[in-house]
């Protein structure tokens, strides 16, 4: 079940259009991707909020961990290496941190502005196992290069 990603684009980019706050950037982007993207369970941000923390941010889902520190999890893993965490089987992934006991699978992509700053990361788990592709990886960071460009 893949995620009308040309639709998506469309709808966030005008959502978006002229905004520059990145927790509003965030919001608008999360509630779109977590009601259009029909295997995604879990969808939210977690920013960079000082060195090497990351906290959560915007997010639609059940709770989410509060604090994720660079060394831990797939979300650090992201954010330390600033590469793309495709993980179809998330208890294979050494130092997976459950925040959620049902997470199958699970999609992590840095966020960066136009400057190169981190902003955070975004995250999207899934009851489901191997629930993201690599077509999932092209169109999402796509989108976040797009609408967070011009964050602050």
């Amino acid at each position: 079940m893949t995620p009308d990603y040309a639709e998506l684009s469309r709808s966030i980019a005008a959502l978006c259009e002229g905004e520059t706050d990145t927790v509003a950037l965030m919001a608008t982007v999360v509630c779109e991707l977590h009601h259009g993207h029909p295997l995604s369970d879990w969808t939210g941000f977690y920013r960079v909020t000082a060195p090497e923390t990351l906290k959560i941010g915007p997010y639609q889902g059940g709770h989410g961990c509060l604090v994720i520190p660079f060394a831990r999890g797939v979300c650090g893993a992201a954010a330390r290496t600033g590469e793309v965490q495709l993980v179809p089987d998330v208890e294979a992934f050494e130092g997976h941190i459950a925040c959620s006991s049902t997470t199958r699978s699970e999609l992590v992509i840095p966020v960066r502005n136009g400057a190169g700053k981190l902003l955070g990361v975004l995250d999207l788990d899934s009851n489901s196992e191997a629930a993201f592709t690599e077509e999932d990886v092209r169109h999402l960071t796509a989108i976040l290069d797009e609408v967070f460009r011009h964050a602050e």
